[in-house]
C-alpha cells in the first residue's frame, strides 16, 4: 500500500504521455456528413490527448490525497510527482498549443512558407512549467495559498481548447484559430505561472464558511455555469479563481 500514491504518479506520466501520441497523430481529414464532405482540422482530434490530461490530472489528485491518507512521503515521491507534472501539464498542453499554432498558420495564403519558428512559442508553456515546478519544489511550504498559478490548472486549461475547437461555442473556436490570440494566451499562461500573485488551494481548511468562503463560492459559480456554459466552463472557472484569488486574504501557514 506504501507504494500506491507513487504507481499513481507514474499513472499521471503514462496519460501525459499518451496524451503527447494522440495530439502528434492528430491531422486534418475530410469528414461526410448527409452525402456532403467537408474538413475537419487536425486540432479538434486532440480532444483524445485532452481526455488523457484529465485523466492525469486526475491520478495527480489522487496520488496526494492517498499519501496524506497513508500518511507516507518521500523525498522521491515529491520528485517523481514533479517529472510526472512537467510532462502531463507542461509538455502535453504545449503539443495542443503547438498543433493549434500550426494550424493557424496553415490557413494563410503563403502557408508552404511558414517557418518551424512560427509555432516554437507554443513549447514556452512546458518552460515555464517546469520552472514553476521547480521553484514549489524549493520555496518554503504553506498550506492554504500557491505562488503562482499551479501547472495543473494551466494544463486543464489547455486540454479545453480542442473541446472548444470541436464544438465552437460562441465562436470562441473560430477565435482561437487566429495565431496572434494564441500567442497572447502563450504569453499570458506563462507569466501567470511564475507570478507573485497568491492563490488559495482548492482544499477545505477548519469546515467554515469564513476560511473557505472563495472555494465555495468558486465551486457554487462552476457548477451552476455549466448548462449555460457547457466546456466553456473550464477557462470561465480559470479566470474566476484568479478573480476570486485578488479577493481572498489568504493566512500565511
Amino acid at each position: 500500500m506504501k507504494h500506491l500514491p507513487n504507481i499513481l504518479t507514474l499513472g499521471n506520466l503514462f496519460f501525459g504521455c499518451m496524451a503527447i501520441v494522440f495530439i502528434l497523430q492528430a491531422q486534418p481529414f475530410v469528414s461526410e456528413v448527409n452525402g456532403e464532405q467537408y474538413w475537419i482540422s487536425g486540432t479538434t482530434q486532440a480532444y483524445y490527448g485532452s481526455i488523457c490530461i484529465i485523466i492525469a490530472a486526475i491520478c495527480d489528485l489522487f496520488d496526494g490525497m492517498v499519501a496524506r491518507w497513508l500518511g507516507v512521503s518521500s523525498p522521491l515521491g515529491k520528485d517523481l510527482d514533479s517529472l510526472a507534472d512537467v510532462v502531463s501539464f507542461g509538455v502535453a498542453p504545449s503539443m495542443i498549443l503547438m498543433k493549434m499554432l500550426w494550424t493557424a498558420w496553415m490557413q494563410k495564403q503563403n502557408a508552404m512558407d511558414v517557418s518551424m519558428l512560427a509555432v516554437c512559442p507554443a513549447f514556452l508553456v512546458a518552460c515555464f512549467g517546469a520552472l514553476r515546478l521547480a521553484r514549489f519544489n524549493n520555496a518554503p511550504p504553506t498550506t492554504s495559498y500557491f505562488t503562482g498559478v499551479p501547472i495543473p490548472a494551466i494544463g486543464m486549461l489547455v486540454a479545453s481548447f480542442p473541446f472548444i475547437n470541436l464544438y465552437n461555442p460562441l465562436h470562441f473556436g473560430t477565435y482561437m484559430q487566429n495565431e496572434w490570440v494564441l500567442y497572447t494566451i502563450i504569453a499570458i499562461l506563462c507569466w501567470l505561472m511564475v507570478s507573485k500573485m497568491k492563490l488559495f488551494t482548492l482544499k477545505f481548511s477548519h469546515f467554515s464558511f469564513k476560511n473557505n468562503w472563495a472555494q465555495i463560492a468558486w465551486l457554487a459559480i462552476a457548477l451552476v455555469s455549466i448548462p449555460f456554459l457547457k466546456i466553456l466552463v473550464v477557462p470561465f472557472s480559470f479566470l474566476m479563481y484568479i478573480a476570486l484569488s485578488f479577493a481572498h486574504k489568504p493566512s500565511e501557514k
